[in-house]
């Protein structure tokens, strides 16, 4: 549905794009991740056929944006950072005249301008002025108009922005609605929010991407430790000493956090049998041995830099 191949964006000697490839299968929504100036935009403007790229090949649905670019707008819903608004029309009348640009008319649009007004949350500001919404009613007029047509593709750039949490969880519920039959590519500065709506993340940095797979995939190759916490009971220095002592030749390491074991390791299935083992012969309680979530900074951060912390700990909470 989205395919990029060797996609170049130069403004004299900066590259503001350089080399990326990617894909966005039907089904799925993928986040594009990275820090401010990275690229993302640009990227997205250049699918959206807002501007043309230095080099490189974009297919949208099928249609290649630069011998069919009217195919692939056709095709193509776009929310840019700053959403497309005319101020002096109420938001019917300003999504009136977007659908009629695209071609809808009679029942369709009726129908077309009822669904959005409704699941974009429009309904109680649908005759007001565009010019007297708040940030977070404009965010989502321009969420609106870019679902008027109905697209099989959807480029949405930090679509949440000013909205607060009820409606950025109306949102995330919308997108994922969508999401069945369309592809979708999502650019969010948090990374909760790509965490918690994305399939997977493709991660940019001055113009390169940097990463592309599922957050499990990317957590894994920033930090191939995995963590555990134990806890026992009873449990005192003699118990820690012992236990590192049976662990620490299978590769794994020990740090004592208060009431708890942090364990670092890369077979944790290997781990988790010994602790058992020791636990039994030792006859303690296990009351909670557990996988530690990883902190999505720094997991981005290792990626971003095309580096690894010197301290693997560093990587979790």
């Amino acid at each position: 549905m989205i395919e990029v191949q060797d996609l170049f964006m130069s403004y004299g000697h900066i590259k503001a794009v350089d080399g990326c490839s990617f894909k966005v299968k039907q089904g799925e929504i993928v986040g594009l991740v990275g820090p401010n100036g990275a690229g993302k935009s640009t990227i997205m403007k250049i699918l959206a056929t807002q501007i043309h790229p230095t080099d490189g090949t974009v297919i949208i649905n099928g249609h290649d944006i630069f011998k069919e670019p009217i195919s692939a707008r056709r095709d193509l819903g776009f929310l840019p950072e700053q959403a497309p608004l005319y101020d002096d029309m109420e938001v019917r009348e300003y999504l009136d005249f977007t659908a009629g640009s695209r071609g809808l008319k009679g029942s369709q649009l009726s129908k077309r301008l009822k669904w959005v007004c409704e699941s974009c949350g429009l309904t109680s500001v649908w005759c007001r002025p565009i010019s007297e919404l708040s940030k977070g009613y404009r965010q989502r007029v321009g969420l609106a108009q870019a679902l008027i047509h109905d697209p099989p593709v959807l480029i949405l750039d930090e679509p949440t922005s000013g909205l607060d949490p009820l409606q950025i969880m109306e949102i995330r519920r919308l997108v994922r609605e969508l999401s069945k039959d369309k592809a979708i590519l999502y650019s969010s500065h948090i990374l909760q929010e790509i965490a918690a709506i994305t399939d997977r993340a493709v991660i940019i940095n001055e113009g390169k991407i940097t990463a592309d797979g599922r957050l499990d995939e990317l957590a894994s190759k920033a930090f191939p430790l995995t963590r555990l916490r134990l806890t026992l009971s009873p449990f005192d220095q003699k118990v820690f000493d012992k236990l590192r002592a049976r662990v620490e030749p299978l590769g794994a390491t020990l740090e004592a956090s208060g009431d708890s074991i942090l364990i670092l390791c890369r077979e944790p299935e290997r781990i988790r049998e010994e602790v058992a083992s020791f636990c039994l012969n030792h006859h303690l309680k296990i009351l909670e041995f557990a996988y530690e979530k990883q902190d999505l900074e720094k997991v981005f951060s290792a990626l971003l830099h095309q580096s690894k912390p010197e301290n693997e700990k560093e990587g979790w909470k």
